[in-house]
């Protein structure tokens, strides 16, 4: 008789759609700890480029995966499989409800999906010459080698790029293919995705009136700052939306408007490739945050949960 799984909540959707709110009221309801499924949130010191949740409110409701490494650290899935999977254990021996939310698909997919469990050859010294090329010239070799892998990566990191390239290099097959493998049995929990979306056109005008409220809140400071204190603008950190486009401004090679174009331009497009991952995952139940009002929608939301939980809230 195989184990029960532990059902798992885990609120989705592409960045600037509203999940932040949402999980802030389904936190509240349900008695819960949001676990940050964020790749950038994870760094020290980056704190406006990366929309973290204020002290304030991580002074009511505990945040975990949130300033855990250092902006110069290479932080992977496997860190975040393994720091989440403790999350969760602490939480529910608190007697409270460990809630997922962020727009990382990869971090999902490594969590519920099952990391690799073949041995991947790796060759450092092949890692290294592929780095060395341009950024430009590596993603679009991966682009031609494994396009599904280069849809979840951002074009400018160059580590994670050059690594997917390093895998089909030695191995002659596909990172993506390898990941996809992985059984869904392998993971102990029961997750059901609470997935948002707007209408493309509500979504670009929120992302770009959200990129001119970071610029104009301290988000240049930071980078300066960043910058000041020794951080690489080549480090995977760094290659962030708005973080290259702010580096390029403090060395005078773009506008401070340039800049925040480039920031939207590049969120815009991010979000659409996290819509393209996370329409994939499933079981996953949608809401347009369009059609109600946010009260009509935080129970909508609230009583999916309900209905998953069950037997957890009533414990």
């Amino acid at each position: 008789m195989s184990e029960k799984k532990i059902p798992i909540l885990a609120v989705i959707g592409p960045t600037a759609v509203g999940k932040t709110a949402m999980s802030l009221d389904l936190a509240r309801a349900l008695n819960a700890e949001v676990i940050s499924v964020d790749s950038r949130q994870v760094y020290r010191y980056m704190d406006v480029g990366t929309d973290k949740i204020s002290l304030e409110i991580r002074r009511e409701i505990p945040h975990h995966m949130i300033d855990v490494a250092d902006p110069d650290q290479v932080f992977t899935a496997a860190d975040f499989v393994a720091q989440a999977k403790d999350c969760v254990t602490r939480i529910r021996s608190r007697g409270r409800v460990p809630l997922f939310v962020g727009g990382t698909p990869f971090y999902y997919q490594a969590l519920f999906g099952g990391l690799l469990s073949i041995d991947v050859p790796t060759d450092e010294s092949l890692r290294a010459r592929l780095c060395a090329e341009s950024a430009e010239d590596l993603y679009a070799r991966l682009e031609q080698a494994d396009p599904e892998s280069a849809a979840r990566l951002h074009p400018n990191d160059k580590f994670r790029v050059a690594r997917s390239l390093e895998i089909f290099m030695l191995s002659g097959r596909k990172a993506s293919e390898l990941y996809a493998q992985q059984k869904s049995a392998e993971s102990p929990y029961d997750v059901l995705y609470l997935g948002l979306f707007r209408p493309r056109e509500i979504l670009v005008s929120g992302i770009e009136a959200r990129v001119r409220a970071q610029f104009a809140s301290g988000y240049p400071e930071e980078v300066r700052w960043l910058l000041d204190h020794g951080y690489s603008p080549e480090l995977p950190s760094m290659q962030g939306f708005g973080y290259r486009e702010l580096v390029l401004y403090h060395q005078g090679k773009m506008t401070f408007e340039e800049a925040i174009m480039g920031d939207a331009v590049a969120t815009r497009q991010f979000a659409k490739r996290q819509m393209t991952w996370f329409k994939k995952f499933a079981p996953a139940v949608w809401f347009d945050l369009s059609q109600n009002t946010a009260e009509e929608n935080a129970a909508k939301l609230l009583a999916a949960s309900r209905a998953h939980l069950e037997g957890e809230l009533q414990s």
